[in-house]
Parts: structure tokens; sequence; C-alpha cells
């Protein structure tokens, strides 16, 4: 097990300023909406926050100093936990979404998260949204259409048939949880745990709503625009903030999770934001030099090929690469030629074929560089 402390880069005396102003730099740091989704950043997101989450709390902070994981493990009555991707969003957001400007700068939508007791958050949405390469080279906005839970127009969303209301609950007086006391072997704890009759709502539906069965919600068709960056890539991720389902009895809406799916383009390998192609030209283009189109994203470029081109010389093209994902600059382009050979030949081909053999009857020796090594040096390996 990880070491919560050195995760947040804090001694062990560390106060709860110090571990909540550690936290909040990191998080900004390796938040996954800065990080186009990146799987590295995504992993030490979920760690940090963990780390927070139990060194903020003083019972679980003071059972981990003691006796590390199994402190934790004793300390609640679900056991411990590693946090997922979810629950590292939600404890971001319930502890620093309220800060000014923080919601603009990862582009959240208006709306808090749930509070410790109230209506439950919506679930996410997962869709998978399909481009072209062409659409990745100048970015794009798609209409994404989608089922989503919307509030009931029955009950406005309480759950409570109208005419009625939700009553407070009896089990936890309205606060959403219980607490229990427990003995152990390390000592007793005190676990803190959704109120089973409410779910941790604080409230109960006595006469649910007939459209919505008490839920508030239903489910409805929608049409949501989304702004893809230049430069994405298939497995990468937008998360558009409060655009999921709604939660049940007014809980506010969960998350879309955009999916980015990049179909193949027979004409290109694609490495990050470079690109490699192959073109194929004729022995007098090879040896005499000519001017000939390459395919590009979008269109064509004029490539220059001096005389005495070898077949499988590669040529880099600055600039004509895929742009970089929330980032300035643009990759390159890197173009093998290749020799093409007629499978027929008419007469008068194959005569000056003739000629030509009778000039030159044979390569020299001495072997030169393969594709590969070449491919190196263009990459710089």
């Amino acid at each position: 097990m990880a070491d919560y402390y050195a995760v947040l880069g804090v001694p062990r005396g560390a106060s709860d300023d110090e571990i909540k102003k550690s936290y909040r730099k990191l998080a900004m740091t390796y938040h996954p909406d800065r990080n186009g989704g990146s799987r590295d950043a995504e992993e030490k997101f979920k760690a940090i926050t963990e780390a927070y989450d139990v060194l903020r709390d003083p019972n679980k902070r003071a059972a981990y100093d003691r006796y590390g994981e199994a402190g934790l493990r004793g300390a609640g009555a679900n056991g411990f936990h590693h946090v997922d991707l979810s629950e590292a969003l939600n404890i971001f957001m319930r502890d620093f979404g309220g800060f000014q400007g923080f919601s603009d700068l990862f582009s959240a939508a208006a709306g808090g998260r749930r509070s410790e007791s109230g209506p439950r958050s919506g679930s996410d949405v997962k869709v998978a949204l399909e481009l072209t390469l062409a659409e990745v080279a100048t970015g794009v906005e798609k209409k994404v259409a989608l089922k989503l839970l919307d509030p009931c127009d029955r009950c406005d969303g309480a759950g409570a048939e109208p005419g009625t209301k939700a009553q407070r609950c009896a089990t936890c007086g309205g606060s959403g949880e219980v607490r229990r006391a427990q003995r152990s072997f390390f000592g007793q704890f005190v676990s803190v745990a959704p109120c089973p009759t409410c779910a941790g709502e604080g409230t109960v539906v006595s006469s649910p709503c007939k459209k919505c069965r008490g839920e508030g919600r239903t489910r409805a068709d929608h049409s949501i625009a989304v702004k893809v960056p230049a430069g994405v890539s298939t497995g990468q991720y937008m998360t558009l903030r409060g655009m999921g389902n709604v939660g049940p009895r007014g809980g506010p809406r969960g998350d879309v999770l955009v999916v980015f799916e990049v179909e193949d383009d027979p004409r290109f390998e694609r490495d990050g934001e470079d690109l490699y192609t192959e073109v194929l030209v004729t022995y007098p283009q090879l040896a005499l030099g000519a001017d000939i189109e390459v395919p590009a994203v979008t269109g064509s470029v004029s490539l220059r090929l001096p005389a005495g081109t070898q077949s499988g010389q590669v040529f880099n093209l600055r600039g004509r690469g895929l742009p970089r994902v929330n980032a300035s600059g643009v990759g390159d382009m890197h173009v093998r030629v290749q020799l093409w050979t007629p499978e027929k030949l008419s007469d008068e081909e194959a005569s000056l074929i003739r000629q030509l053999a009778s000039l030159q009857q044979r390569a020299p020796q001495g072997r030169t560089k393969g594709f590969w090594n070449k491919m190196k040096e263009v990459l710089g390996a």
C-alpha cells in the first residue's frame, strides 16, 4: 500500500490546511479534464484523491497512522476500498467545486454536486463518438443523440404524487446518515453510513408519483452538441459535466463521457500527431527528379524529388501532420517514395527499357541503409 503522506508530498505531521493545499495543487495538475483522458494522469488523480480522502478525515487518519491499511479496513461498516474515477471526481468537486473560477477551469456545468446527505446524483452516461481523420485534423462540432433521465413533469422531480410531499425520515431525523459505534481488536470506531430507510436522502415518499413511481424522473430523447478539439485519438475522452442522467427525486445530473473512436484512413499510418504515407513514382521521376503530389489529410501537398532519389527514401514534411490536442504545434508527415513497376509494357516502352538496360549493365555493389534504418533516423531513434 502506498504511503499517503508521500503521495501528497506532505510530512506525517502536516496540518489539515497543508494537506488540503497540497491536494488541490496536485489535483489541478492531474485532473483528467486537463490531460486529454491520459490513463497515467487518471491513475495519479485517483491515488492522490484517495490519500486526501483518508488524511482529511480525523478518524481515518488516526486509524491509518496507527495501523496502516488494516486500521482503515476496521474503521468502517462497509470496509475500506480504493476509490474509482467517479468517486474521485465527486470528492474533488465536493471540496473544491465552490472555489471561484475553479469550475470554469475544468469546463464544469453550473450547479453543485451532491452534499453528504440529500438526493443522490444521477449516473454518468458513456457514449462513443466516431470521427474521421479529416475531422480530427480540423476539429469539429457534432451532435450526439442520447436517452437520458429528466425530472418527471408530473411531480416536478419530487417523486411524490401532486398534492403530497416527502416527509423527513424518522430513522435518521433527516440527516441522511446513521452512526454506529463498533468495537474491534483495534479499539472502538464510530462508523457513518447512509441511512438504510431513506438511502441517504433524508426524506421518504409515502405517496409515490404514479407516472415515475416515486423516482422523480422519466426517460427522454436528447441531442447534445460536442465540440471536439483537433488532434484527438482513439480512446481519449471528453467529460461533459452535469449533462448526464438527473438524480432521483431532485438529485443533480451526472456527467456524459464522450469516448472518441477515430476511423482508420487507408492512406496513412498514425503515430500521435505524426503521419506516415507511401507514394508510388516512376523510374524517370526518381532518376531525373520531379514535382509530385502527395495526399494530405485534407487536399494534397507538393513534394519535390531531387534527381537521383532512391526508391524507399523518406521525406519529412514539417507541420503537415495532425495538431497536438489541447496544445500548440502540429506534427509532421513522413513520405516514403517507392518505385512503381508497370505490369504490362507497350512495344515502345519495352524498346526504350531494353536500350537503357544495354547502357546500365549492373547496379553498383554495396549494401545501402535499409528502410527501417532510415525510419529510425527520421524518428531520431
